[in-house]
């Protein structure tokens, strides 16, 4: 009898083809921090778990997380770490043994200082840039190529103490940009893992809310 061939479908190259999306956030626990430029993260993941229902609520190690969602028809979990912003890889090995994934599943969201607020940019990989939380990641993964979408955070004025600034609740004028910025970063989500890489930077990363703003 002879061999039938085997047919090969070509794996993903930007996540694991077997788990789920894990959708991280980044920010600090406790309701001190929740109104703050550093909590961006965890808001997009309330953002998206309220539309659909959900909450991101279920204990995983040092992580909560959601029960599974579909983001542009795949699944996907979302995931907020409980480890404060600067050890935020922590929360992840536990994540990845539960749901049999790796960091190609990856999408990280989290707030950018050096971005100004209004401003996203997707990237499949780089440095850390100062973020904290981004180094815990990068630290724990041992690599830097993953999926992440930077929010900007940085106001139309100066700041005389980054830290300071981060941790403090978001100032009034800036409140609508940023809820704008939040919102169009869970489309953003979709829309890296609907149509990839690509496509996503090229319908993003060129958004910029203030001008949008001052045309209105």
């Amino acid at each position: 009898m002879e061999d039938v061939p085997q047919i090969h479908h070509p794996q993903s190259t930007i996540r694991h083809p077997t788990s789920p999306w894990l959708i991280v956030g980044l920010g600090n626990p406790g309701e001190q921090y929740a109104d703050s430029y550093h909590n961006v993260g965890f808001r997009v993941l309330d953002r998206m778990a309220a539309g659909q229902g959900k909450r991101v609520s279920i204990g995983c190690g040092p992580a909560l997380i959601s029960a599974k969602i579909l983001v542009a028809g795949q699944e996907a979990i979302l995931v907020a770490p409980q480890t404060y912003m600067n050890n935020s890889g922590a929360a992840l090995p536990p994540v990845f043994e539960r749901f049999e994934a790796g960091p190609k599943a990856l999408v990280v969201v989290y707030d950018d200082l050096d971005l100004p607020i209004g401003k996203l940019r997707i990237r499949q990989k780089g440095s850390a840039g100062g973020h904290n939380g981004i180094k815990s990641i990068i630290s724990t993964l041992g690599a830097d190529e993953f999926l992440r979408i930077r929010v900007g955070i940085q106001p139309d004025r100066p700041t005389s103490n980054p830290r300071d600034f981060v941790l403090s609740p978001v100032a009034k004028a800036d409140r609508d940009l940023l809820v704008q910025a939040e919102e169009i970063s869970a489309k953003a989500v979709e829309t890296l893992i609907a149509d990839g890489i690509e496509k996503a930077m090229a319908a993003y990363n060129g958004i910029d809310l203030r001008e949008e703003e001052k045309d209105s």
